[in-house]
């Protein structure tokens, strides 16, 4: 047997426990500098005011900005791939959406997997999403609004705040089960096709509940129905799709952080802590719950699991609208 002599097996000893502890030393750290926060889509629609909502309360509990950077298009596919080829080191995450897990599907020539490229962080929020309407249009209700399409083809389309959203899938949906044939007109986010829907520029939308709201509240859209199956603390009064004659018509909107694969367990087990810690927070709670959301409660691997199940549920409801992107 070969022997070392005792300062050769003390330098390999030191050597030995400065790794064992570089991975603590380097989570205590973190983070050291500004973090980035992707989003798909423009500024003012869902997925971004819950992304600077979540990254200012991450900022002031890690001691860091938590920077929200607008990468919109492609449905948000430009902003995910962005973030699935990033250094996997805490320093760039992305404020994922349902709207990945159906892009999967509806997308032939993805250059990125929404599960197999990124590491789950925490679900945020979920929001439900509302049928909302031009003023100028003369329905009150769904029923009255399916006939009106049906009396005058051609006339109307509706937006989306980009193809593969939620939004986009809820309305073709509708068409399905309506038996309509509306125009489909994608957006980069729900900013601008809010603007395009109240300038009557397009006539309907299945939009995010935080960001429509404000405008059925002031009078600028009309609200028809939410989609969920359960009616909205934020809209007790509106009646869900299912209620309006449209069985098993429940869709809705999250929202989460992932970080590149390959990011360090101890870093995504500490934004994860952070995150907790401001959807505990009352008044973090409430600003959520005045935009029509709840908050969720989870950990990495629950919330990789939710993902994978809704890559597989959104993939039965892609296939069955025949919607597909190249």
């Amino acid at each position: 047997m070969r022997h070392f002599p005792s300062s050769a097996r003390a330098a390999c000893l030191a050597a030995l426990v400065s790794l064992v502890s570089a991975g603590p030393a380097a989570a205590a750290s973190y983070p050291d500098k500004p973090v980035r926060v992707v989003v798909g889509f423009s500024a003012g629609g869902t997925t971004d005011v819950a992304a600077r909502i979540i990254a200012k309360e991450l900022g002031d509990d890690l001691g860091q900005s938590f920077v929200v950077e607008n990468k919109p298009g492609a449905g948000s596919n430009i902003g995910a791939e962005l973030v699935a080829r990033a250094k996997p080191d805490g320093y760039t995450l992305y404020m994922v959406a349902v709207t990945s897990t159906i892009n999967q599907t509806l997308y032939k020539n993805l250059n990125f997997d929404i599960v197999k490229d990124f590491a789950p962080i925490a679900l945020v929020i979920k929001v439900p999403n509302i049928l909302v309407v031009n003023p100028s249009l003369p329905v009150k209700n769904v029923k009255e609004l399916v006939a009106y399409v049906k009396a005058h083809p051609d006339k109307l389309s509706y937006a989306s705040s980009g193809s593969g959203t939620s939004i986009h899938m809820a309305g073709e949906l509708f068409k399905l089960r309506a038996g309509v044939d509306i125009p489909h007109i994608p957006y980069k986010g729900s900013a601008p096709a809010l603007t395009d829907l109240i300038g009557n520029q397009v006539q309907l939308m299945f939009d995010n509940m935080p960001s429509a709201w404000p405008h059925v509240q002031a009078g600028k859209l009309r609200a028809l129905a939410v989609t969920t199956a359960e009616r909205s603390a934020t809209a007790p009064d509106l009646p869900t799709m299912m209620e309006s004659g449209y069985d098993k018509f429940d869709v809705s909107s999250w929202f989460g952080l992932i970080a590149p694969k390959g990011t360090p367990p101890d870093v995504i087990a500490k934004v994860n802590a952070s995150v907790q810690k401001a959807l505990a927070k009352p008044d973090v709670q409430q600003r959520f719950k005045d935009l029509g959301a709840v908050t969720a409660k989870t950990t990495p691997e629950q919330f990789g699991t939710f993902i994978k199940d809704e890559v597989e549920t959104w993939a039965t409801v892609v296939k069955a609208s025949g919607a597909k992107v190249e």
